[in-house]
């Protein structure tokens, strides 16, 4: 197979992995999430990521999974694509889950490695196998193995390329050498998971992020590939630095994203709520801490 080509990513360039917002008491917001979509794509994503992990997908029901898909789909109207995270550590669910989400109208799926049993490689590629052969949708398979134990091999990701609906992948790895293994050799949409990779991804041939920061900042990200596409490298390399401090506070600072990116937009006054436990909100020195950093970088 031949280089990535990046000039029609499957999902467009620029993702939102986008938080899932609750009322005070703790239920799904579904005006919260209609709202808050449609300011990210109106701020120029191209993509949303529902119910991943910034989304608090552990915690939401399969119910809720559905609700969000379609109140988001009506929210966009065709603006942009609708991405459902329906990854689970059981097999069956997860098909479960994608026929759900297609049904509830999204575009494309994002499944995770399956988690906590730690299959060996010929059992994690069976298992995309079963969920790319059972949906409707395109595939984007989701690795990071942080989070799951597991990893996708990048030998892995080369046979299930092969897949027609295994189309993409959302790479958390911290694994360079071999994200760039697998876009030589493959055609799959290389997204950077990682917000301090989006840059450096997207010069190497990848299709774009699925950031969580873009929840707070997302004309800013946008601009950076902007900047890129024009021939603007050093441009975007100086907006991509811009961005570091409250990418490095959102993402690495101990809190994770889906605490951090709520913490921000809940001091805008933008729909996000509570997180559901065992999450627990940012302290006020965090949320003091992520404001003052927003506040520097749209001042710029």
């Amino acid at each position: 197979m031949t280089t990535a080509d990046t000039s029609a990513p499957p999902f467009g360039r620029a993702l939102c992995a986008m938080i899932t917002p609750f009322t005070e008491s703790g239920s799904l917001d579904l005006d919260g999430a209609q709202r808050l979509a449609d300011r990210l794509v109106s701020e120029g994503c191209e993509g949303l990521v529902l119910s991943g992990t910034t989304g608090e997908s552990p915690t939401t029901t399969d119910a809720e999974k559905s609700d969000l898909i379609r109140a988001v789909r009506e929210a966009v109207d065709g603006r942009a694509s609708i991405v459902a995270g329906v990854g689970t550590f059981d097999t069956r669910h997860t098909v479960e889950l994608s026929l759900a989400a297609e049904k509830a109208g999204a575009d494309g799926l994002l499944v995770v490695a399956p988690y906590y049993s730690k299959p060996p490689q010929d059992a994690v590629e069976a298992h995309f196998r079963e969920v790319a052969d059972a949906a409707g949708l395109p595939l984007a398979l989701y690795d990071i193995p942080g989070r799951t134990g597991t990893r996708i091999e990048p030998e892995t990701l080369i046979r299930l390329a092969e897949h027609p609906r295994v189309v993409a992948v959302k790479d958390c790895s911290y694994d360079f050498l071999g994200a760039q293994k697998v876009l030589s050799r493959t055609e799959l949409a290389y997204y950077a998971g990682c917000d301090e990779h989006n840059l450096a991804l997207y010069a190497v041939g990848g299709a774009g992020y699925v950031s969580t920061v873009a929840n707070v900042i997302p004309r800013h990200l946008r601009s950076v590939l902007a900047a890129f596409d024009a021939g603007d490298t050093a441009g975007a390399a100086r907006l991509q630095q811009l961005a570091t401090p409250l990418i490095e506070l959102m993402m690495s600072a101990g809190l994770p994203g889906s605490v951090t990116a709520k913490a921000v937009l809940n001091e805008l006054g933008l729909p996000a709520g509570p997180v559901r436990a065992p999450l627990r909100p940012a302290g006020r020195e965090a949320v003091d801490g992520l404001l003052g950093e927003y506040e520097r970088l749209v001042a710029v």
